[in-house]
Protein backbone atom coordinates (compact mmCIF):
# COMPACT_ATOMS: atom_id res chain seq x y z
CA UNK A 1 0.00 0.00 0.00
CA UNK A 2 1.24 3.49 -0.85
CA UNK A 3 0.16 6.82 0.66
CA UNK A 4 0.99 10.32 -0.59
CA UNK A 5 1.16 13.27 1.80
CA UNK A 6 2.20 16.92 1.51
CA UNK A 7 4.86 18.48 3.72
CA UNK A 8 6.41 21.95 3.89
CA UNK A 9 10.18 22.10 3.60
CA UNK A 10 12.38 25.02 4.70
CA UNK A 11 15.94 24.73 3.43
CA UNK A 12 17.08 21.30 4.72
CA UNK A 13 14.47 21.13 7.50
CA UNK A 14 10.69 20.87 7.73
CA UNK A 15 7.86 22.94 9.21
CA UNK A 16 5.58 22.03 12.09
CA UNK A 17 2.30 23.95 12.29
CA UNK A 18 0.63 24.10 15.69
CA UNK A 19 -1.90 26.70 16.84
CA UNK A 20 -0.92 28.91 13.85
CA UNK A 21 2.71 28.90 15.04
CA UNK A 22 5.45 27.73 12.68
CA UNK A 23 8.49 25.81 13.95
CA UNK A 24 11.46 24.50 11.97
CA UNK A 25 11.99 20.84 12.85
CA UNK A 26 13.07 17.43 11.64
CA UNK A 27 10.95 15.12 9.53
CA UNK A 28 9.74 13.20 12.60
CA UNK A 29 7.98 16.31 14.02
CA UNK A 30 6.80 17.93 10.77
CA UNK A 31 3.15 18.54 9.95
CA UNK A 32 1.81 16.43 7.10
CA UNK A 33 -1.34 16.94 5.03
CA UNK A 34 -3.36 14.85 2.60
CA UNK A 35 -2.82 15.77 -1.05
CA UNK A 36 -6.40 17.06 -1.16
CA UNK A 37 -5.40 19.79 1.35
CA UNK A 38 -3.20 21.71 -1.13
CA UNK A 39 -5.10 24.97 -0.46
CA UNK A 40 -4.23 24.86 3.26
CA UNK A 41 -0.59 23.99 2.57
CA UNK A 42 -0.29 26.83 0.04
CA UNK A 43 -1.78 29.27 2.58
CA UNK A 44 0.79 28.18 5.17
CA UNK A 45 3.58 28.68 2.62
CA UNK A 46 2.41 32.23 1.87
CA UNK A 47 2.27 33.03 5.59
CA UNK A 48 5.73 31.56 6.17
CA UNK A 49 7.17 33.71 3.37
CA UNK A 50 5.41 36.78 4.81
CA UNK A 51 7.06 36.01 8.18
CA UNK A 52 10.51 35.96 6.54
CA UNK A 53 11.15 32.23 6.21
CA UNK A 54 13.44 31.49 3.24
CA UNK A 55 13.41 28.69 0.69
CA UNK A 56 9.89 27.47 1.50
CA UNK A 57 8.55 24.74 -0.77
CA UNK A 58 5.93 22.03 -0.81
CA UNK A 59 7.15 18.45 -1.11
CA UNK A 60 5.26 15.20 -1.57
CA UNK A 61 6.03 12.32 0.77
CA UNK A 62 5.36 8.87 -0.63
CA UNK A 63 5.01 6.29 2.11
CA UNK A 64 5.01 2.61 1.25
CA UNK A 65 3.73 0.01 3.67
CA UNK A 66 5.00 -3.55 3.38
CA UNK A 67 4.95 -6.64 5.53
CA UNK A 68 7.98 -7.04 7.74
CA UNK A 69 9.73 -10.28 6.91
Amino acid sequence: MQTELLIIKCKNSYIRVKDDTYTVCGLDKASVYPVTDMETVSRHCRQLKDKGFDDIRIRKLIITEEALT
